[in-house]
């Protein structure tokens, strides 16, 4: 299937590693010239199609200027991905997380990706056409338990204002929509310091024994792998799709049991 994005002008943030990373490939393989950003980028260089943009996406002025290089060089962006962020296990509870704690996820899960769709949506504003996606995470809305809670917080936030925006912009031709993963085989999730370290670090059982156990609680019995989600987040980029907006995509191998 063409997916109709040769020549488009896609940014995404995040876009060193894991889905981000997948999310490139996906893009410039099916034609998309793509300003990547990410705070290293060296993995990045090389990639046919790919221009490298190191910067810091926390930083508030960074997906500013991660736009402002994609219109600059290209002249347009017609696809954002917010892709960038990050979670950190909670192990001792609500009460041992600061306000700072909750800021810090939230700058970078969810003002990361508020500053840069403001950048991006002013510029399709002139055309009246564009597509924002943002990976936001099953935490969004389903909470097996707190260690997470700042992040699913962040993520919450995400979805709604994607809602919210998808209202206000669907008239004028710009779709917003999410994407929500359950567990990916990601360093988020099975990397050094990742979830099932944490975990079994702290649970005494290993992050070998959280990873099955995390892999059997769904129906498929495998994590999500990143490119499954970069598939889905290209067909949401796609003009094919110009009647999709305000949805959040659910990708989490049948995890979340509820409608």
């Amino acid at each position: 299937m063409d997916l109709g994005l040769s020549d488009k002008i896609a940014v995404v943030t995040g876009a060193s590693k894991g889905i981000g990373l997948a999310v490139v490939r996906e893009l410039a393989a099916e034609g998309a010239k793509v300003a990547a950003g990410a705070r290293h980028v060296q993995v990045l260089e090389g990639i046919e199609g790919v221009t490298p943009v190191t910067v810091d996406l926390a930083d508030p002025d960074g997906p500013g200027r991660l736009v402002g290089h994609a219109t600059e060089e290209f002249g347009r962006v017609d696809v954002l991905i917010n892709n960038v962020g990050a979670a950190h296990v909670r192990l001792d509870g609500f009460l041992s997380l600061s306000d700072t704690d909750f800021e810090a996820s939230l700058q970078l899960n969810f003002f990361a990706a508020l500053r840069a769709t403001r950048a991006a949506v002013a510029d399709m504003t002139k055309r009246n056409d564009g597509a924002v996606i943002n990976v936001a995470s099953v935490n969004s809305f389903f909470e097996p338990d707190g260690g997470v809670i700042d992040y699913g917080a962040a993520k919450a936030a995400l979805v709604n204002f994607a809602k919210s925006l998808s209202q206000e912009l669907g008239p004028s031709g710009i779709r917003i929509t999410s994407v929500s993963p359950g567990p990916v085989a990601t360093d988020l999730w099975l990397g050094e310091h990742g979830v099932a370290e944490a975990v079994g670090g702290a649970t005494g059982e290993g992050a070998d024994a959280v990873r099955d156990q995390m892999a059997a609680s769904m129906p498929t019995g495998r994590f999500t792998t990143p490119r499954e989600v970069a598939t889905i987040v290209a067909l949401l980029a796609s003009p094919r799709m110009t009647n999709v907006t305000g949805a959040n995509w659910v990708i989490d191998g049948g995890l979340v049991k509820t409608v």
